[in-house]
């Protein structure tokens, strides 16, 4: 099969599975899993952050740090198809006793003008405004990436306002192969930032939340009330390790096999997609046109062995990864031109 349901699917590589079996471990609720500790240093460094928490995912980190920068009974501002807000199930408000307040956006990113308008301050009618939320590279947006000038001007205008800035970076290396620039430097602005290390860097599970010393140490605490705390979890932690040294070099190849399917499907009738909108390895198309639902298309494409996922009514959803190679990706457009295939007949009888 041809997975292109998401970069959550890779499987973890020989040099991951070798650093696996011959990890050092010790038990990580009392901070004595050595490999984690070295995974945790390195991603603070990576970062440029203060400190860093090693948690079992993506989910868990954006409800510690929703948690550590906020207060019951705030608001946090977000874009309306953020992860935190649509695929995290409301933990805004079951852990932090938060509502979010949602932006729409053409591409999944925030402008300054739209988020300074609804930044509201303490007063008796409404929830104040704890923290804002920037998805970067934005999944549901098809992998946009925020320039840099955006999320600089989103930060110094919340923090001129008292207002925390959380960076949900679940792929925030693609964003730095997109931008050509260190991790670092898109996570500086922001007070807290989130990293998957299972997508498309490939290690089998776990996230980093990465931020100052004292609010990860409370962090800390978080992650165990919510069922964190992981034993001798260092065999996962060591093949972040090699996730984090092997994997960003491979980025850049699964963002042009993206723009090759993008240019690819931009060719068939039934479907909408612009190419030049691709910029990182996630490929959103609309087949709202092709007269058949994108649920059944996925279907039939099941059955020509490429996996692929609707994500509503009217948009699937591909995203390329290192398990998916560029042949791989020309037998995937292959099949999707077989299944809509009765469209362009459709069109030329008409």
């Amino acid at each position: 099969m041809i997975d292109l349901r998401s970069d959550t699917v890779t499987r973890p590589t020989a040099a991951m599975r070798r650093a696996m079996m011959e990890a050092e471990v010790g038990d990580d609720v009392y901070g004595e899993d050595p490999t984690v500790n070295r995974l945790e240093s390195r991603a603070a460094a990576i970062t440029g952050k203060e400190a860093a928490l090693f948690v079992p995912t993506g989910t868990m980190g954006n409800t510690i740090a929703v948690k550590l920068l906020t207060e019951h009974g705030q608001e946090v501002i977000c874009d309306s198809r953020a992860h935190l807000l649509d695929y995290e199930m409301s933990m805004v408000a079951w852990f932090s006793g938060c509502v979010v307040r949602a932006i729409p956006t053409a591409d999944g990113v925030l402008s300054w003008d739209e988020v300074r308008r609804l930044i509201k301050p303490v007063n008796p009618y409404s929830a104040p405004t704890g923290m804002v939320e920037i998805e970067n590279t934005h999944n549901m947006a098809g992998g946009s990436v925020y320039p840099m000038q955006t999320v600089r001007q989103i930060a110094e205008g919340a923090r001129e306002r008292g207002v925390k800035v959380h960076m949900d970076g679940a792929r925030i290396f693609n964003a730095a192969a997109a931008l050509g620039m260190p991790v670092k430097e898109i996570a500086a602005p922001a007070d807290t930032v989130m990293f998957c290390l299972s997508k498309g860097l490939g290690a089998p599970a776990g996230s980093i939340l990465a931020g100052p010393a004292e609010l990860i140490a409370k962090g800390r605490l978080y992650r165990k009330r919510l069922g964190g705390g992981m034993r001798q979890v260092g065999v996962l932690a060591a093949a972040c390790l090699v996730a984090l040294d092997e994997s960003p070099r491979r980025l850049e190849e699964d963002h042009r096999n993206a723009r090759f399917l993008a240019a690819s499907l931009a060719r068939m009738a039934g479907v909408r997609i612009d190419p030049a909108a691709v910029a990182t390895n996630i490929v959103v198309f609309d087949v709202s046109a092709a007269g058949l639902a994108p649920a059944e298309i996925s279907a039939r494409l099941k059955q020509r062995g490429v996996l692929l996922n609707a994500i509503n009514d009217r948009e699937l959803r591909a995203v390329t990864h290192y398990d998916v190679s560029r042949e791989d990706c020309l037998r995937a457009v292959e099949a999707i031109a077989e299944v809509l295939a009765p469209v362009a007949v459709g069109e030329v009888n008409g």
